[in-house]
């Protein structure tokens, strides 16, 4: 079966192969600083999920060079999008948002930015300048809903509503920005029709992208010690396989599938271990799609 792959989108869209870099701009999260929570959401790595991104230490520039170098093999006359990926990446100040991210929109070779954030965190100000922003280069904005399911929403300690998520994809479809919703799937409790449920409800919402990811047992999170409880269990790669043969068939041709699912540090991972080996899944997955 095919699918409107992130990957085509790039082609269609730059005419050339193009990579994601990712960046540590330094932010927080609401649900760490103390605004929310301190905890952070249940599945959260300490690094925010930021764990393939470099030093904050260094500034975004070096960040963008460092990650070229990275990848310098893989690539030769492509280009990159700086994914600004660790925490919250609207939670501060415009001023401080828009230094950092014009330092990544102005390089030679960005040909787009990609920004992580909450729902909660898009006043009007920041969409303002996204918005200002997209006019230089395409902006993407990727937000981590994981459910729209209330009581799974307050088991990972989301820290706030669906009318939220509905609220902040509207103002930024608004102001003409690419918007890409996160999907954990296997998230404890959850059924397969939830799962889709999901899947269906950002689709039908208009979200320009979608990222499916597979749920991620990690050391250090909350998640990992309900894990060694026994208080649930990880998907099957052949369960995960049925779930997302199911996505792929209900996600409209236009919406792009920028992720069929994901790996954590494999220095952290607990669970599931099959997931580590990407490639693996990744094709078994496509053989599967191919099937249907």
């Amino acid at each position: 079966m095919n699918y409107y792959s992130f990957n085509q989108y790039l082609k269609n869209t730059f005419g050339c192969k193009v990579y994601k870099i990712s960046i540590h701009a330094g932010f927080t999260c609401p649900n760490r600083d103390g605004t929310l929570g301190t905890g952070g959401c249940i599945f959260c790595s300490k690094g925010g999920s930021g764990e393939f991104a470099e030093s904050p230490q260094i500034s975004i520039t070096e960040q963008i060079e460092n990650g070229k170098k990275r990848v310098e093999k893989k690539i030769r006359s492509g280009k990159y999008i700086a994914y600004f990926q660790a925490f919250t990446n609207t939670y501060a100040p415009v001023k401080v948002l828009e230094k950092k991210f014009k330092e990544a929109i102005k390089h030679s070779d960005i040909v787009g930015i990609s920004i992580a954030t909450r729902p909660d965190c898009l006043p009007d100000d920041v969409i303002a300048l996204l918005e200002k922003l997209n006019k230089i280069k395409p902006v993407f904005v990727e937000l981590g809903l994981q459910t729209i399911h209330k009581k799974t929403a307050e088991y990972i300690r989301r820290g706030y509503t669906l009318d939220v998520y509905d609220k902040a994809l509207k103002n930024l479809k608004a102001a003409g920005i690419n918007v890409v919703t996160h999907i954990i799937l296997g998230l404890p409790g959850e059924t397969k029709n939830e799962m889709l449920e999901s899947v269906d409800y950002v689709c039908k919402a208009a979200t320009d992208g979608i990222k499916l990811q597979l749920l991620h047992v990690l050391k250090g999170t909350d998640l990992a010690a309900d894990y060694e409880k026994g208080k649930f269990k990880t998907l099957t790669l052949d369960e995960y396989i049925d779930i997302i043969k199911a996505c792929v068939e209900m996600i409209p041709e236009h919406v792009v599938i920028h992720r069929l699912t994901g790996d954590g540090a494999k220095k952290d991972l607990i669970a599931p271990l099959w997931s580590a080996d990407k490639k693996n899944v990744l094709n078994k997955i496509n053989k599967e799609l191919n099937k249907i």
